[in-house]
């Protein structure tokens, strides 16, 4: 008896000891990531080489992985209590071994060039580690891609053609990748680890403080009075928070729980709540200012200005949301959805009265980024540091922040970006691969060969290369990988490097609701109840403005800003009207339900305007009479309604069941 009373006490206080290691590990690795973005560092005469900091971040983030993510996920559940000798085995290397770079690495800095057996043996762990971190909490289909790059380095010498590589030797290639900067500790591990990782703090700070509810609370009332109005809170609430999170799915777990059923119990239907609600968050990715963290890579990969990169994003993230908005509205009124009701809907004035604290840190991200040119992690810093001030001091709703809830969000921080640590150096592993082989340029040449030396062709399988390479990767895992295998390929056939670069961001984003793998749409279905793959094609259907807007600023820079204000101003004015045609004609309503010629009319006439008048020589004329045509096509079927006397939705009484 008493021997299963210590047994039964054991796994308990076992798992309590490893649940406080992980804590006081991620607190270590959020104060650490924190403190470097401060510069607190130099401030208090502690000189680090920045690889020295990036070799102690991975020291703690190593660990960390093994701590909490399970070598199988159906093994999850078994060792709840119990970790596996192996996991304990590979933590504590991981630790050691970085550690003892980060230590030895103004040393062995110098001497790599003699491949001396501590650093090829540290370097060699590390980089296993970090491919078996990778698959645990990034998955398998990256790890495949990272796993085919290290073979590629070793091997690619041996392949005939365009994408033969050098010879490189193995303790060449291990040495290159752990310890160079071009490598591992190279540029995206730089950027997650500080500019990432202090705006999913910031993230976390906002949401312990109850941003998350007043987000919808404001969304309600702003637009819960307007048909589809549920809907249409989905969307506002989740393109705001999805802006933050820097994740699609999180952001559809976090935000679909509230959204989906608000949309169910309005009278949408299963498939197209998820697929709503999933093409918002995406959306969030995409829309400035902090896009997930891409603006802020994507600043550093151009070597441009931040706020450059913001501008740019500017107009298609408005003209995708535009497009879910019409969309979900005209969905609405085909299936008589109606407005909230009104007792559900609080009223604007109390909900910024008693979340006034809100915009504020936004207006200090703002202001420190563009006003006084602050890095954005110091901005980020500065804005949580607001609204932890604030929510301190004064609360949300009756709740005040307290220490507990700011460890807190310190350890959630350092548990959240573990998975962009892990993608930030087996980033740096692919960018070493393809420098120290010679492989950067054989892809790319093999890329302008695959679409024929046609820059429309070659767009077309980029966007295709990009869906599949961005399957299951959070939106900073996408864009580093793309922007090191794909963008050069368009850069190299004259594209604008911004709009290369924003290019494969929107499509690496589309694979997180393209079928077969729409894992962002995936995820809302399983809080619908509605058949994902069904999901991930209506998610389509929402969201198709996202397909179409990359091809139209590639060859039309002025939708990214790119131009005279004038040229500017018309592009934006066309694709408006343009987007509004195209998505009554996706969704087959106006006034009334469509034929399928009517349909097709509106689609012609809307992808005619969307076309801006700079993307080729006579597109003007293309904008002259998309718009004739669809004035045209919106008379008549005003004029027809008008005639008919019908009000303008279903008839009455038709279900809107699933």
């Amino acid at each position: 008896m008493s021997a299963t009373a210590s047994g039964g006490g054991g796994a308990p206080a076992a798992k309590r000891a490893r649940d406080a290691l992980t804590s006081v590990l991620a607190v270590a690795l959020s104060c650490g990531a924190i403190a470097w973005a401060a510069d607190l560092y130099r401030e208090v005469g502690l000189l680090l080489y920045t690889e020295q900091y990036l070799l102690g971040i991975l020291a703690l983030a190593l660990p960390l992985v093994f701590l909490t993510a399970r070598a199988r996920k159906s093994a999850a559940a078994a060792a709840a209590d119990r970790m596996p000798w192996y996991d304990w085995l590979a933590a504590l290397a991981g630790f050691a071994a970085a550690g003892y770079m980060a230590v030895r690495y103004p040393v062995m800095s110098e001497l790599i060039a003699l491949h001396p057996r501590d650093g090829l043996v540290t370097a060699l762990v590390v980089i296993v580690l970090v491919v078996e971190g990778l698959r645990r909490t990034a998955g398998t289909a990256l790890t495949l891609i990272i796993v085919g790059f290290l073979a590629l380095a070793l091997l690619g010498h041996l392949i005939p053609g365009a994408l033969a590589g050098r010879y490189v030797e193995w303790d060449n290639l291990a040495y290159y990748l752990a310890w160079d900067p071009a490598g591992m500790l190279g540029t995206p591990m730089i950027v997650v680890t500080t500019i990432v990782t202090a705006f999913v703090f910031f993230g976390q700070v906002l949401l312990k403080s109850g941003g998350s509810a007043f987000f919808t609370e404001i969304a309600t009332a702003v637009v819960g009075r307007y048909r589809g109005g549920q809907a249409k809170i989905a969307v506002t609430a989740s393109g705001l928070f999805g802006s933050i999170s820097g994740s699609a799915v999180s952001n559809v777990v976090t935000t679909g729980v509230i959204t989906i059923p608000l949309m169910r119990s309005g009278g949408y239907r299963a498939v197209d709540a998820g697929a709503i609600e999933a093409v918002a968050s995406t959306g969030g990715q995409l829309m400035p200012p902090i896009m997930g963290a891409a603006a802020f890579l994507m600043a550093d990969f151009l070597q441009v200005a931040y706020a450059e990169v913001v501008v740019a994003a500017l107009i298609p993230a408005i003209l995708y949301y535009g497009a879910l908005f019409i969309v979900a509205d005209l969905e609405a009124a085909r299936r008589g959805v109606t407005r909230i009701p009104e007792e559900r809907i609080p009223r604007a004035w109390p909900v910024l009265k008693s979340g006034w604290m809100f915009p504020l840190p936004f207006a200090v991200l703002i202001g420190t980024l563009f006003f006084l040119n602050y890095s954005p992690e110091l901005s980020a810093l500065l804005s949580a540091a607001v609204i932890l001030a604030i929510g301190m001091a004064v609360g949300y709703q009756g709740k005040r922040l307290g220490l507990r809830d700011l460890l807190d969000a310190l350890r959630t921080t350092g548990i959240a970006v573990l998975d962009i640590i892990m993608i930030g150096a087996a980033a740096g592993f692919v960018i070493g691969v393809l420098n120290i082989s010679g492989l950067g340029f054989g892809m790319t040449l093999t890329l302008i060969k695959l679409g024929g030396g046609n820059v429309f062709m070659i767009l077309l399988v980029s966007a295709a290369v990009c869906i599949l390479l961005g399957m299951g990767m959070p939106t900073a895992g996408v864009y580093i990988l793309l922007a090191a295998l794909v963008a050069p390929a368009l850069v190299e056939v004259g594209i604008l490097p911004i709009a290369a670069h924003m290019f494969i961001l929107y499509f690496g984003m589309m694979s997180m609701i393209t079928p077969p793998v729409a894992i962002a749409a995936f995820a809302a279905a399983s809080l619908s109840g509605a058949d994902p793959m069904r999901t991930g094609f209506a998610a389509v259907r929402f969201g198709w403005i996202a397909y179409v807007i990359p091809f139209m600023f590639v060859f039309a820079p002025t939708l990214l800003m790119q131009g005279p204000p004038l040229a500017i101003a018309l592009a934006a004015a066309t694709a408006t009207f343009g987007v509004w045609l195209v998505s009554v004609g996706i969704v087959g309503f106006m006034v009334r339900p469509l034929g399928a010629a009517a349909r097709i009319a509106f689609i012609v006439s809307g992808i005619a305007l969307v076309i801006p008048a700079d993307a080729f020589p006579g597109a003007l004329a293309t904008d002259i009479a998309g718009f004739l045509l669809g004035v045209a096509l919106a008379a008549r079927e005003l004029w027809v309604r008008r005639r008919a006397g019908a009000p303008a939705g279903r008839v009455a009484g038709k279900s809107v069941a699933q």
